[in-house]
């Protein structure tokens, strides 16, 4: 762990999770850029109190494929090259272009080469190489059913959040394309329905929702397993955490598909812009500035986090979190950036502070009987199309992830980068906190879960737990 007590500060949420908001009609003109997040180090037992320096950006726009691409699918990327649809299959600037609204992209609503070359591990990965071969993308499932009118109701966590947009402005529609109009994807959120993100394991169980994005940062208190990615400040870097993600797959739909009674995962949904930040009134420039603040946090581990720094953690319902921080009944918020800022938390505090950085999917599953009632071949575009979900979040997550700070400092937010001292108390409060509250909410270390962690994301970060509960440092034996 000494290695990552010199990484680089992660947080894990879901903030995403992060219950949202509504977004701005218009982003403000760009003046100049807050300083560059730096992450800060993880700690087991001592802290470290500097950050190493930035990750350089790869030099190359064009790198060989590890594997062979057929002609088929060089053809498809040079023909989708450019803007929505671009995938990578060796060539970075393919992916260059506008994006499907300009919320999704930069200010000028594109996707940068820059943005993609910090994110080169993901285009690289085996994981963005199994959604090529999902997607089906150049021998697409054809459609065999007729007269059929199917409507599904989508239920995500808001629908400003930018990806359930990318979900209603480009899946749905292409869902309704490729079924010749057959299956209609309905977009719909938490507090349209009226209804609390925890609820939405027994809603799909039971067959009130069809489809629905589990949030871990929701579920984790009725489902604490779903916690082993999302506790705070475990991963020196976003790549790591992308790879101890992409590892727990079968693992965590094996849990979400029993805890909902036979639900189908049908894919994942890339938050974008969710580096986790605290909006506050007055500037929290020491530990000392924590005590005692009334914080608003959307789950458990954020609770553990914020209490672990001193702090008084409140749940109240995302949509109230403006009217308490304007009315002080709130005295900061946790969330991600672009969460935070789609509700505006700027009109109603002055710092934003942080970051913890974050790199997170959640999981959309569809209740057992709607998917078993629909056809064939309709089962089949809908895994397809939800790999091409994730393949175009993908392209816009870097870009979301360079502005989600820019927004709400252009907006007015001052930016306050955690000290050398903060950091070391975040650090502490995830070891001495937050992880030994998870391991005790999942019944303890001889549990399942732990043996997952201990093989799966433990070794790729230099931590085991043991037995008896305890958090103890070990060899870094998985390097991807």
């Amino acid at each position: 762990m000494r290695k990552y007590l010199l990484s680089g500060l992660i947080g894990i949420i879901l903030l995403v999770i992060l219950a949202c908001g509504s977004d701005p009609t218009a982003v403000p003109a760009a003046t100049t850029a807050p300083p560059a997040a730096t992450t800060a180090p993880v700690a087991t037992t001592a802290p470290a109190t500097t950050a190493p320096a930035a990750t350089t950006v790869p030099a190359a726009t064009t790198a060989p494929a590890a594997d062979a691409v057929s002609p088929e699918l060089l053809a498809y990327a040079a023909e989708h090259a450019g803007g929505p649809g671009a995938i990578y299959v060796g060539d970075l600037s393919q992916l260059v272009g506008p994006a499907i609204t300009k919320d999704q992209g930069d200010l000028d609503g594109n996707v940068p080469l820059g943005s993609l070359q910090e994110h080169l591990f993901i285009y690289e990965s085996d994981y963005y190489k199994s959604l090529l071969e999902k997607a089906n993308l150049t021998n697409p499932t054809e459609l065999v059913s007729t007269n059929l009118d199917i409507k599904i109701q989508s239920v995500c966590i808001n629908r400003a959040l930018l990806f359930c947009k990318l979900s209603d402005t480009y899946t749905h529609p292409n869902v309704l394309e490729r079924t010749n109009g057959q299956l209609t994807m309905e977009s719909v959120s938490f507090p349209e329905l009226g209804i609390a993100g925890p609820d939405s394991l027994a809603l799909v169980e039971d067959g009130t929702l069809d489809l629905a994005t589990m949030v871990p940062a929701y579920i984790g208190g009725e489902l604490p397993g779903m916690d082993i990615i999302y506790m705070w400040n475990l991963y020196p870097d976003r790549e790591t955490q992308f790879n101890v993600f992409f590892a727990l797959i079968p693992d965590i739909e094996r849990i979400l598909e029993e805890e909902t009674g036979g639900g189908k995962v049908i894919f994942r949904s890339w938050g974008s812009g969710i580096d986790v930040y605290l909006w506050s009134k007055k500037a929290l420039n020491t530990p000392e500035d924590y005590e005692g603040l009334k914080i608003r946090t959307p789950g458990t581990a954020f609770s553990d986090f914020a209490e672990g720094m001193g702090a008084d953690a409140q749940f109240i319902a995302f949509s109230e979190v403006y009217t308490g921080l304007e009315r002080g009944i709130l005295d900061g918020a946790i969330s991600g950036a672009n969460a935070g800022f789609g509700q505006r938390w700027y009109e109603v505090t002055d710092y934003i502070t942080g970051p913890l950085l974050n790199m997170e999917a959640f999981n959309v599953i569809m209740s057992k009987k709607v998917w078993e009632e629909l056809p064939p071949d309709l089962q089949q575009i809908l895994i397809e199309e939800g790999a091409k979900d994730e393949l175009e979040a993908l392209r816009l997550v870097g870009v979301q992830n360079d502005m989600g700070l820019l927004v709400n400092t252009n907006a007015g937010s001052e930016f306050v980068e955690f000290s050398p001292e903060v950091t070391a108390a975040v650090n502490a409060a995830t070891m001495d906190r937050v992880v030994p509250n998870w391991v005790k909410r999942v019944g303890g270390g001889d549990q399942p879960i732990i043996k997952i962690f201990n093989e799966k994301v433990g070794p790729r970060i230099g931590i085991r737990v043991e037995l008896d509960g305890t958090v103890v440092e070990a060899p870094i034996t998985i390097s991807d």
